[in-house]
């Protein structure tokens, strides 16, 4: 018999290409799963999603054991991943799909993200204001089987969008290393 508990964290930063690897193998995580969450339209494609007309976001879905791994670190790699200053999209993917988004599934993580904004607002790391959404879960769709674990099935591709997006460069310019 296991004690290990499960709970789900949700988040936006671009392209979910992107925000898998910084999750997928810290322990307590069980799974990394890329999708869609925060519109309109049920079980929508890539394609629809990217043509704006859906509401959704690109998004990574994370199962992870609170015990092992708990949701104030993850919220914390997540600010790593994203430029928390731009609303209108991540690096060189641009539009509401690619938004900034905190999802969170109980009062806990909705605390939680909510104090590590405030947190991340008042450090003076940046000079912008902090415009990252902090929003409730919703249903979370995941997207085409291709995309999953991208990062692992085509790494060249994946590195050299990654540095290529301008999100690399960000990350160690404002956190001191590519995470």
């Amino acid at each position: 018999m296991t004690n290990e508990r499960v709970e789900k964290a949700t988040f936006a930063g671009g392209c979910f290409w992107c925000m898998v690897k910084p999750f997928d193998t810290l322990p307590g995580i069980q799974k990394v799963v890329s999708g869609y969450t925060g519109g309109h339209t049920e079980n929508p494609t890539y394609e629809e999603v990217c043509n704006g007309k859906t509401g959704h976001t690109e998004a990574v879905q994370i199962t992870f054991d609170p015990d092992v791994f708990p949701y104030e670190k993850l919220v914390e790699i997540y600010w790593q991943q994203t430029d928390p200053t731009d609303a209108a999209g991540q690096f060189a993917d641009r539009g509401d799909s690619y938004r900034p988004v905190i999802f969170y599934h109980n009062k806990e993580q909705k605390e939680i993200a909510e104090k590590s904004k405030a947190n991340l607002a008042n450090s003076g790391r940046f000079k912008k204001p902090i415009v990252t959404e902090i929003l409730p879960a919703v249903p979370f769709y995941p997207a085409e089987e291709y995309h999953q674990d991208f990062y692992k099935k085509n790494r060249l591709h994946y590195e050299g969008y990654r540095a290529g997006s301008g999100r690399s460069n960000f990350i160690e310019s404002n956190w001191g290393e590519s995470k």
